[in-house]
């Protein structure tokens, strides 16, 4: 992250035992044509363009909202400990490429009796003025989307 203007902060810790393998889970976060079913929030949809899960890998998706505006975001994975640990920047961008929102995300699996739990933190910080706003739905933004997860494992 860099020295911007910092217009709050925004911290979300899910914890979600999905009744399927580790394996699939991770599949579920490393495989761009899996991604793209569940991430991002309900009536939203997603494309992900790149996602090179290896440490140094570039990662961009695009959310598309109900309301016809496209959501981009890219990252970089700081971290990948296949099938256990992911960790990578997450940076909301404007239409220009202009960061709004610069956060880093770490996903933890472990598995037990065929069944996983994932630990997901993800902080950000807002770098404009229209942050707080962003930061306010962060919470209710990942929970929907690995609802979607869960919907798409139990398939």
């Amino acid at each position: 992250m860099n020295a911007s203007e910092n217009f709050g902060e925004g911290t979300v810790e899910i914890v979600r035992v999905f009744d399927a393998p580790r394996a699939l889970v991770w599949q579920a976060w490393t495989d761009p044509k899996m991604m793209a079913q569940w991430f991002g929030p309900r009536h939203f949809t997603s494309s992900v363009p790149e996602l090179d899960a290896r440490t140094g890998g570039k990662l961009r998706i695009v959310m598309h909202g109900p309301d016809g505006n496209d959501y981009p975001m890219k990252g970089v994975f700081l971290e990948v400990v296949a099938p256990s640990r992911l960790v990578f920047s997450n940076i909301a961008l404007d239409q220009d490429g202009n960061h709004l929102l610069e956060g880093k995300t770490t996903v933890t699996l472990t598995e037990q009796g065929g069944k996983t739990t994932m630990t997901l933190k993800s902080h950000a910080v807002g770098r404009v003025p229209i942050a707080p706003q962003m930061l306010a739905g962060m919470n209710a933004g990942w929970t929907q989307s690995i609802d979607k997860m869960e919907e798409l494992l139990a398939r």
